[in-house]
């Protein structure tokens, strides 16, 4: 097996090898987050291209963007064919912009400078105990996208492009056909809730969100043909959330939050919620001992950006019956997400 074959592949390593490669993968993260700030997949959808001509289209130099181009292509993120251009590959498909399931948003948000200097300071969170996120911008994740629309606009994308591609799977994994009025909350621009809506189409629903954040759910909500089924509604679940729903559902909303403010947006769900009425969390679960886990690492992000973390099963369940409601079940979805249902109690 060649040099370059065992470097795609960690198993075929020895040791210092394999944890290299780990040590050494901000630079190809890095080197995507070019590739997508640049569109260079957009510019290829319509066949292969030089690394001259897409330098003239990105207005960058073409040496160096050709050993951008090569490295990727190394790594599968788009091949250089016989003639020296760059054609797509099956991965460099989802950072186009407008495709289901693109992952051009996340690409760009972690290679920001907003994004990655936080991650330089993870030491500090480790000795303080605060975000490094807060030590290095002097304020909270969510007060700082307030205050930066860009920053803002890139996380709202990520957040959508990220998890919209397992949205099938939730509905195909979790029997909804129970629930006459779903609120979602925390949906940003309502993917979920428009893939819930259409399974079931005689669902009625709520999305709810930070009023700046459901301005842009409005479009969404239309284009899918929704509009009179879905109400869109803006407020902070830390005060209140719409009343009357026979379910709630928050995807990827508490992992954000340490169990103080969690819990917050847990009560304020179950006074909401109809007497009957199920509580629903999308989330990852962090499983036990040395078990890989997409989770663990999304665990650390929460640590150094967010603050707040991904929980066990246990966890979970010690935080519902907090907030007065039970875990009744976890449904397993074929992504590191998980649906976990609970009933007042």
């Amino acid at each position: 097996m060649s040099k370059q074959n065992n470097l795609q592949n960690p198993e075929s390593m020895t040791p210092p090898e394999a944890l290299l490669q780990m040590i050494t993968s901000s630079w190809v993260s890095q080197t995507i987050y070019v590739a997508a700030q640049l569109r260079v997949a957009d510019l290829l959808k319509d066949g292969p291209k030089s690394s001259s001509d897409l330098a003239k289209a990105t207005g960058t130099h073409a040496r160096s963007l050709y050993r951008v181009m090569r490295a990727l292509a190394s790594v599968g993120v788009f091949a250089e064919i016989e003639d020296g251009r760059f054609e797509l590959t099956p991965l460099a498909a989802y950072l186009q912009t407008d495709v289901p399931g693109s992952v051009r948003a996340i690409a760009i948000m972690c290679g920001e400078e907003w994004h990655w200097q936080p991650w330089g300071n993870i030491l500090h969170t480790l000795k303080i105990g605060n975000t490094a996120f807060e030590y290095v911008h002097g304020m909270k994740l969510f007060e700082y996208l307030t205050q930066n629309v860009e920053a803002a606009q890139i996380f709202n994308e990520a957040m959508t492009g990220t998890t919209a591609p397992f949205n099938a799977t939730i509905t195909d994994e979790y029997d909804f056909s129970s629930i006459s009025k779903i609120v979602e909350v925390g949906g940003g621009h309502g993917a979920l809730i428009a893939s819930i809506l259409k399974t079931y189409p005689t669902m009625q629903g709520i999305l709810f969100d930070l009023p700046p954040v459901v301005i842009g759910a409005k479009h969404h909500i239309e284009a899918e043909g929704l509009a009179k089924r879905c109400e869109i509604v803006g407020g902070d679940f830390f005060e209140s959330v719409p009343t009357g729903g026979d379910a709630y559902i928050l995807k990827n909303i508490i992992h954000d939050w340490d169990d103080t403010y969690a819990l917050a947006i847990l009560k304020n769900c179950h006074q909401a919620m109809v007497e009957n009425g199920k509580l629903l969390l999308v989330e990852a679960l962090i499983p036990p001992r040395n078990e890989p886990s997409f989770g663990k690492f999304l665990d650390l992000e929460m640590l150094v950006i967010a603050g707040g973390c991904e929980r066990t099963e246990a966890e979970y369940r010690a935080l519902l019956e907090a907030a007065g409601l039970q875990l009744t079940k976890v449904i397993t979805t074929p992504s590191f997400l998980n649906v976990i249902e609970a009933v007042r109690m």
